[in-house]
């Protein structure tokens, strides 16, 4: 039972953690600052600006620190009740650990339970460790027997070691220069004056893995544990792996610890990263599609890679190709079978209209890899696992073609590789299928998180909600297909992005409901009850209602008209019990008489003239003021929603 400090212990503990953050051993974990960039993350986070919050983390915003009122991120984002930015924050290494004063704050601060269980679902594995399982697969590595994907035999006293001559290169200076020189070599004797223990150590750290407590030794073992502290000293010199030799040394105080394993786990990604870049990107091939097959790349190369993948550029069509009447065009997608139309899942041929027209030969990219990084999709691991033809070792490297074109394909290679997850909105969509595709659950999920982030905004209304006829601002201008986000989540088995298209259309309802794609995907999500009773709801509308009721709810909340609303009425019920009087009622009949003189004077088509100070609502009423119009709103979408559903002869 561990028994509390007292209270001079307790000093000497404070003291002896400021000093080691004064000389800058230990970094503290909730530092002050001041900057720009920092307090533009804290102003999205008190308003609720996912698209802002993205933007400044991945800009590098710390997102751990502190304003000079002494709140965090994510702090200020569960206080303010906003659970997208709360998920964001966690899901981007925000701390919220509850032993500890600004874990408990941040807990105690939450505005509702959902918020509350949402933090307390985030242990510090998750939340102060991304790169948790990038690390725990690198370990992995040292042990896996299948599929095997060692190109390195290492033998020390009796003992092998099977290593990876590109994790070494990337991250031993020392096996860097030496496998450069002689890329061919598959194996390596280490001296006799150097432990087994001690070597086993190394390796595992730089495989990422934590350092044992306990280094071995003793009798049984052959060596005592000076002799394997001296051979680790020796090693960490002779590789040139300084920190290793600090790691077996460290001290015990459990920040310290965990801040030198953060660095070094982020170190080693950081020299898999440049090593990636270097080697795997930099030696990419673009070839004639007809002629990838054709290429050969010898298994013994330079740098170690022993498998080729493939993926086809698109085929563009050529404009004089495309027929003039509409009806008989030809995708420019591949259609599939099912609620998802027209998203594109790959390239598709084109058949020629103009078989003597001279068109760019279609590109194809081969990109060299290393099937140990592969693994991390449960795809490759099934692939390379079983008795398949890429499974087999051949003289030179086999190519795997992979359904997605080469931008995306470099995207989920850079994920595997190192963790990174930067890509632009546009292509968010096809990396999404790709990650599903692959059996990569975390891509997956980082895809789904830029599409309902830099996607969403701040969730503006598409208008004001004062002009009537409001159409749907132009496709170019939200950068993503709604429709297709949707489909895109019943298709990959994502809630996050039919929530998060379901809160895009509650706040742009006005823009969508007359449209007859709107209706037909409230028809699909109908359809996706298997077995389908009257009773049963459709939970694609009863999301969007949701978060329509939600929309109006915080217009009103924000604005305090409720608190003002009830003051009022207390006021009037007790003048009209003390004084009995008649409420006189306001004249206007010259407003009344002005609105129909401006309906006279409208267009034939019936449309509404515009006057200077009119708040109109939907129908093109005049109302008395905007919070008159956004009951009124809420009202019309709610009866466009049930008139379109007696038209879909649906009940929902």
């Amino acid at each position: 039972m561990t028994s509390l400090l007292r209270k001079d212990q307790l000093e000497v503990s404070l003291h002896e953690e400021k000093k080691l953050i004064e000389d800058g051993r230990l970094k503290e974990e909730n530092p002050v600052d001041i900057s720009e960039g920092f307090n533009r993350l804290c102003e999205a986070c008190r308003r609720g600006d996912l698209k802002l919050c993205q933007e400044m983390i991945r800009d590098g915003a710390n997102i751990n620190a502190r304003d000079r009122f002494d709140y965090s991120p994510l702090i200020l984002a569960s206080l303010c009740g906003h659970y997208e930015v709360v998920q964001l924050l966690l899901e981007s290494g925000a701390l919220c650990e509850r032993d500890t004063f600004q874990g408990e704050r941040c807990l105690y601060n939450a505005l509702n339970d959902r918020i509350r269980n949402l933090l307390l679902s985030y242990d510090y594995s998750k939340s102060t460790d991304p790169l948790q399982p990038f690390a725990a697969h690198i370990t992995s590595l040292l042990t896996r027997d299948t599929p095997q994907t060692s190109d390195l035999l290492v033998t020390a006293l009796g003992e092998s070691f099977r290593l990876h001559k590109y994790l070494l290169s990337a991250r031993s200076p020392y096996f860097q220069k030496k496998l450069a020189a002689a890329p061919e070599t598959t194996s390596w004797k280490i001296p006799t004056a150097i432990p087994p223990q001690a070597f086993g150590i190394a390796m595992r750290y730089v495989y990422l893995g934590e350092i044992p407590t306990e280094l071995g030794g003793g009798s049984g073992s052959g060596f005592s544990e000076d002799e394997i502290l001296e051979g680790i000293a020796k090693i960490s010199n002779h590789l040139e792996i300084k920190s290793l030799w600090e790691a077996v040394l460290q001290s015990d105080d459990r920040r310290l610890s965990r801040q030198r394993r953060t660095e070094e786990v982020e170190r080693g990604r950081s020299q898999l990263q440049a090593w990636f870049m270097d080697n795997v990107i930099k030696h990419k091939v673009i070839v004639d599609t007809e002629k990838a097959d054709d290429v050969r790349w010898d298994g013994n190369n330079g740098i170690f890679a022993d498998v080729l993948l493939r993926a086809d550029q698109p085929i563009e069509q050529d404009p004089a190709d495309t027929p003039t009447d509409e009806a008989q065009q030809i995708p420019q997608v591949r259609t599939t079978e099912g609620p998802l139309k027209g998203i594109p899942i790959g390239p598709t041929a084109i058949p020629s209209r103009t078989p003597s027209r001279t068109r760019p030969a279609q590109k194809s990219t081969l990109f060299p890899v290393h099937r140990a990084m592969l693994l991390r999709s449960e795809f490759f691991l099934t692939m390379f696992s079983s008795g398949f033809r890429e499974a087999q070792s051949t003289l030179h490297l086999q190519i795997i073609p992979i359904d997605c074109t080469p931008d995306v394909l470099e995207t989920v290679l850079t994920f595997l590789y190192t963790e990174k997850t930067d890509f632009p909105l546009d292509i968010a969509v096809d990396v999404l299928f790709a990650a599903d595709l692959l059996l990569i659950e975390r891509l997956k999920q980082k895809a789904a998180l830029v599409i309902s982030t830099l996607g969403n905004g701040t969730m503006a209304p598409a208008s004001d909600l004062q002009i009537v006829g409001t159409e749907r601002p132009p496709a170019d201008s939200e950068n993503i297909d709604i429709y297709d986000i949707v489909r895109a989540g019943w298709l990959t088995r994502v809630p996050r992005l039919e929530e998060f298209g379901a809160r895009y259309f509650a706040y742009r309802l006005e823009s969508y409901i007359d449209e007859e794609e709107f209706a037909d995907l409230i028809k699909e999500s109908a359809g996706r009850i298997m077995g389908r009773q009257e009773t049963d709801s459709i939970e694609l509308l009863d999301d969007i209602r949701y978060y329509l009721s939600e929309r109006f709810r915080l217009r009103f909340e924000d604005s305090g008209l409720e608190d003002m609303m009830a003051e009022e009425g207390e006021n009037m019920a007790e003048q009209s019990t003390k004084e009995g009087t008649e409420d006189e009622g306001v004249d206007v009949s010259g407003l009344e008489a002005k609105i129909q003189e401006m309906r006279l004077a409208g267009d034939e088509d019936g449309s509404v003239p515009q006057f200077a100070g009119a708040i109109r609502t939907l129908d093109g009423e005049v109302a008395g003021d905007e919070f008159a119009t956004d009951a009124v709103n809420y009202q019309i979408l709610l009866g466009k929603i049930d008139r379109m559903l007696e038209r879909l002869k649906l009940d929902a």
